[in-house]
């Protein structure tokens, strides 16, 4: 029976993790201040070739295994290219991207900088201030 590929990753990370552990531990030689040294220096900055050398020998070791177990628990594992010409795309239908007339003119992407097609210097709202209009001018009207 193929299990869920939720129970098959954490497995897998579970198991890269206890290596990890002992990897660690055997790579201090049983000094516990070498291995809090060796802890400590992991952050989340850290990268690959600062890690110390048992340590990114377990990683390599895991990730091999974590390839072959996806395999054998029958997952397709494969350049990204590979993976989509063998998906059918027929089963996902295209959604229709038109808007609506009616909410075609408020609408803005996330993205986008600069006012609405409604709005802007007398066409509406722009901004706390409310609209901007043209202000008139105060006092009595020259003649």
């Amino acid at each position: 029976m193929q299990r869920a590929a939720n129970d098959v990753m954490q497995s897998i990370i579970f198991s890269a993790v206890l290596d990890a552990l002992a990897a660690l531990k055997a790579g201090s030689g049983g000094l516990p201040n070498q291995l809090l040294r060796d802890v400590q220096s992991i952050h989340p900055n850290v990268t690959f070739a600062d890690l110390p050398k048992a340590l990114q020998d377990a990683i390599a070791k895991s990730t091999r295994g974590a390839f072959t177990q996806l395999l054998k628990e029958g997952y397709a594992v494969g350049p990204r290219q590979q993976m989509q010409q063998t998906r059918p795309m027929d089963r996902v239908p295209e959604r229709d991207r038109r808007i609506p007339n009616d909410r075609r003119t408020v609408r803005r992407g996330p993205g986008r900088r600069g006012p609405a097609e409604n709005e802007g210097p007398g066409k509406g709202p722009r901004g706390p201030g409310g609209p901007s209009r043209p202000r008139k001018p105060k006092g009595k009207p020259k003649f």
